[in-house]
């Protein structure tokens, strides 16, 4: 990501805030970075945020939509790594919502495009966050004989 794209600025700005224990400014951050977007990429990048702040599972669940769809729009690579946390939250919304085939389903989802998440500390959170929530529902496909788990 470019970090001189002002949508992704105000979503570090967001994080920031939200690790520091301030989750008004760190949801204005995340809204501005709506207001500001200027394509789908921008739009998928302050929607994947905006979910995060919101007050029910139903909107949740919206803004997590929108950032995939706004992905599915964007076309190209830029957003391939995107999938699995995209994935993965849409998965916790529908879980959350009580639809657990819906939940289900983006798990899968997400874990077939595990691949395309970079390693270190942000793809350790999305992998484990797949396989929690495939625990969870009780979908977690068993390893052969002698993988480690």
């Amino acid at each position: 990501m470019d970090p001189d794209n002002p949508v992704v600025k105000l979503c570090v700005d967001g994080m920031q805030a939200e690790m520091q224990g301030r989750p008004a400014e760190a949801r204005d951050a995340f809204l501005r970075a709506w207001a500001a977007r200027a394509d789908a990429f921008d739009a998928c990048i302050a929607a994947h945020y905006v979910a995060r702040h919101q007050e029910t599972a139903e909107e949740s669940y919206r803004w997590n939509a929108e950032a995939l769809a706004q992905a599915d729009a964007v076309g190209d690579e830029r957003v391939r790594g995107f999938y699995p946390s995209l994935y993965l939250n849409l998965g916790h919304s529908c879980e959350l919502l009580g639809d657990r085939a819906a939940a289900a389903r983006y798990y899968e989802l997400a874990e077939a495009r595990l691949a395309d998440v970079p390693e270190g500390p942000y793809g350790d959170v999305v992998r484990h966050g797949v396989a929690e929530g495939r625990r969870r529902l009780g979908t977690t496909r068993d390893a052969p004989e002698g993988t480690p788990r």
